[in-house]
């Protein structure tokens, strides 16, 4: 069920968080979409279990994922299969309950991993684009689950290409582990090379801080006098620490365990948060005009 990925699944805060719905006088919207979160989480596991199942063989070459328990044989694959139907025989129907919409999304979310795991994730390009939608996705599915009044569209481009940046980042993580071994390589590895995804990934984190940046001081429902432009150097640290990293240190192969393991990756997104906080729902109680009509 890979719990560490379920950090990926707070991007359904996002629209809670963005449209300042976050409020103790009226907690409904942020109860429903935490409720939104743990059902991503089991329709997101049984996924990685499916995925799992798929790629049994081509784990078990893989110098890391050899250890993963249905690769490994830990795990028997009939169970596996009973797990992954049993989780979303749970979580749709629950889906459903929560917001049609957020059903959709879910099922949506499900249609498009499964042709991921099946035929899209050995066509290079694409299957980073499919990593990437799910993260737009999970954005999607926040909004469907609350009454969004301001959510900005500048979100959704900023996490597609966010998203774009870790899953390129990923690939060449794991282009420069296996290097000069063949016989580990995925599929898809053979369409890319170092200096096509160091392209890819120039293209794609300068797009990311561009839009958000252009997000922090166009968007409607921001403070009037732009003191959002303030988070951005917390966004371009945070660009250029995972660049490092990748770089560097030769990790990112699983940017989930960046995320649990860097202290000041964790730090950086620590900071962003608070700054976000501050801005959103503290500092309008001091000075209600910094509120924009919009």
């Amino acid at each position: 069920m890979r719990p560490k990925q379920w950090t990926k699944n707070a991007f359904l805060l996002a629209a809670v968080v963005f449209d300042r719905q976050v409020s103790i006088s009226n907690p409904v919207p942020l109860m429903k979409s935490l409720a939104g979160v743990l059902l991503f989480c089991l329709i997101s596991s049984s996924i990685y279990i499916i995925n799992d199942l798929a790629d049994i063989e081509a784990d078990r070459k893989h110098p890391i994922k050899k250890c993963r328990p249905i690769a490994s044989g830990s795990l028997p694959v009939p169970i596996a299969i009973a797990a992954a139907a049993g989780l979303l025989a749970i979580a749709l129907p629950a889906a459903y309950i929560l917001s049609p919409g957020f059903f959709y999304i879910g099922a949506a979310y499900i249609l498009v991993n499964l042709a991921y795991s099946n035929w899209l994730k050995h066509i290079p390009l694409i299957d980073v684009l499919i990593l990437a939608s799910g993260f737009v996705l999970r954005v999607a599915a926040g909004v469907m689950i609350i009454q969004v009044d301001r959510f900005s569209p500048w979100l959704y481009i900023v996490m597609t290409l966010g998203a774009l940046y870790i899953g390129f980042g990923k690939r060449r993580a794991e282009l420069a582990q296996i290097a000069g071994d063949e016989h580990g390589q995925r599929r898809v590895l053979d369409g890319y090379n170092l200096p096509l995804l160091d392209q890819l990934i120039t293209i794609v984190s300068s797009s990311t801080i561009l839009a958000y940046s252009l997000y922090t001081f166009s968007a409607s429902n921001l403070p009037n006098n732009n003191t959002m432009m303030l988070t951005i150097p917390f966004v371009l640290y945070g660009v250029f620490r995972y660049l490092w990293l990748i770089q560097v240190k030769h990790e990112g192969g699983a940017p989930e365990d960046l995320l649990l393991s860097d202290r000041p990756l964790q730090l950086t997104i620590f900071l962003w948060g608070l700054s976000i906080f501050l801005i959103f729902y503290v500092l309008p109680h001091f000075n209600p005009e910094l509120i924009t009509g919009g």
